[in-house]
């Protein structure tokens, strides 16, 4: 269920993305002699993940002096903003793109597909179905929909195929004579996709593709991607950075309700550690946003211990918390930390707001089961302890100190400790705060508790 909250969110907004135009790259009739081919798998939900990915590919790309880039492709789709950050790495490529769609490229994988260069597909393979829509399936507002259709336009436009069968792959509306009907979301099979030009031709493998693209001398370069990258493209997908923050806030919360420093408190740490730090190294977080969170943080703590009730200081901990988290998650467009995508904010400020919710919902529903069910019975008291069974947590010696007068050693909001006689006891303060080393006065004693005021 939370999972599934959470890819809501991460689906329901798309980047607005300018239109991109393609750079001049090597046609296919240039790419002879000895060619070095450089492959890498978007095989998953496209994500921030395969964003990652497809960057340290193309880097490593150049890198090697390869001529070619080849995509061998599997997915149903995902996240347009990370689909519309692919397509445009691979428009504005130098270095020509091919895709080997092997089975699906549903939806962004259909975008992306047709941002490159080259569409190759094995038999029964399928491309289209771009409409956008939530996790649940369903079709989103319009709004969405028009940014989806213009990125298909301009995508296919830059590529040289027909706008208007791209656009068929978002639009029910759209009709085009012997290819869609109106009412129905264009997805072409592999021979509709040849007859169509969105497809060069039909392969088993990427042998067969290199032989269909006329390339008969070529070294294949795969991209591997090293234990640390794997797990860095763990912890920054969404579903994952929305349980982290869920362990921070529940861990926070645990704790606050128990004495000292425990297992909850070192979750919330742990989980903090993991959720910025992949982020900070891919530079997505920085040592502000860093900074701020740590802020927020140290306003909720000060609000929670050193100040009666909950106000300013409070609300504004929560907003630097929820500030720092969200900002973490977005990439710069410029030198400014504060210069971003707005529909990427938009994305990422939900996923940390119902990502604390469920947090704070969660951990007071626990709190409330946790010592009533059976399975953690032992842990609570169970037993009343009589009065006339000769317990009592009073003694003659407390009920005789009312009226004597003393010291506050430690500071009373309202509660902390006092020095009668050099003997040192639990109070409560009855009114306000009291500073420590401020004159007391014991006024009454009720269920193992000294109540004092200032002299």
């Amino acid at each position: 269920m939370i999972m599934a909250f959470l890819m809501l969110i991460s689906t329901a907004f798309c980047s607005l993305g300018a239109d991109t135009l393609s750079i001049e790259k090597p046609s296919n009739s240039l790419l002879k002699g000895h060619i070095k081919v450089y492959t890498f798998d978007i095989k998953e939900m496209i994500a921030p993940p395969v964003w990652r990915t497809t960057q340290k590919a193309f880097q490593q790309a150049g890198e090697q002096q390869a001529d070619l880039v080849l995509i061998h492709m599997n997915t149903y789709g995902g996240m347009v903003d990370a689909a519309d950050s692919i397509r445009t790495k691979i428009l504005n490529s130098p270095i020509p793109v091919f895709v080997f769609i092997d089975n699906n490229a549903a939806s962004a994988g259909a975008l992306i597909s047709i941002a490159c260069d080259s569409i190759y597909m094995a038999p029964g393979s399928n491309i289209g179905a771009a409409t956008v829509v939530n996790q649940s399936g369903e079709v989103v507002p319009d709004k969405f929909q028009s940014y989806m259709r213009s990125m298909m336009r301009s995508t296919a436009e830059a590529t040289g195929r027909d706008p208007e069968i791209a656009q068929a792959m978002v639009d029910p509306r759209i009709y085009i004579e012997g290819v869609i009907d109106t009412g129905r979301v264009l997805t072409f099979t592999t021979s509709e996709a040849i007859r169509n030009h969105f497809c060069e031709g039909q392969a088993e493998n990427i042998a067969q593709v290199m032989q269909l693209a006329g390339i008969d001398d070529y070294e294949l370069i795969e991209h591997k991607l090293s234990p640390l990258d794997v797990l860095i493209n763990f912890l920054i997908s969404p579903v994952v950075s929305g349980l982290l923050i869920i362990v921070i806030v529940g861990g926070l919360y645990f704790e606050l309700q128990t004495p000292g420093v425990g297992f909850p408190l070192l979750a919330s740490i742990t989980a903090a550690l993991l959720y910025f730090a992949p982020l900070y190294l891919e530079g997505l977080a920085t040592n502000i946003e860093i900074i701020i969170f740590v802020i927020g943080i140290a306003l909720l703590l000060i609000e929670i211990f050193a100040i009666p009730g909950f106000g300013v200081t409070g609300i504004l901990g929560i907003l630097f918390i929820i500030t720092g988290l969200t900002l973490a998650m977005v990439e710069s467009v410029e030198p400014s930390v504060f210069s971003v995508d707005i529909m990427q904010l938009s994305r990422a400020f939900f996923t940390v707001i119902i990502a604390v919710f469920l947090a704070m919902a969660g951990s007071i529903y626990l709190s409330k089961k946790l010592f009533d069910t059976n399975g953690f019975g032992h842990l609570a008291l169970e037993k009343i302890q009589d009065k006339d069974k000769g317990f009592t947590s009073a003694t003659k010696g407390y009920a005789d100190m009312v009226g004597k007068r003393g010291i506050a050693h430690t500071m009373l909001r309202p509660s902390g400790k006092i020095n009668i006689d050099d003997e040192y006891y639990d109070a409560t303060a009855t009114s306000s705060f009291i500073d420590a080393g401020e004159a007391i006065e014991v006024v009454y004693y009720q269920t193992g508790q000294l109540f004092v005021k200032k002299c």
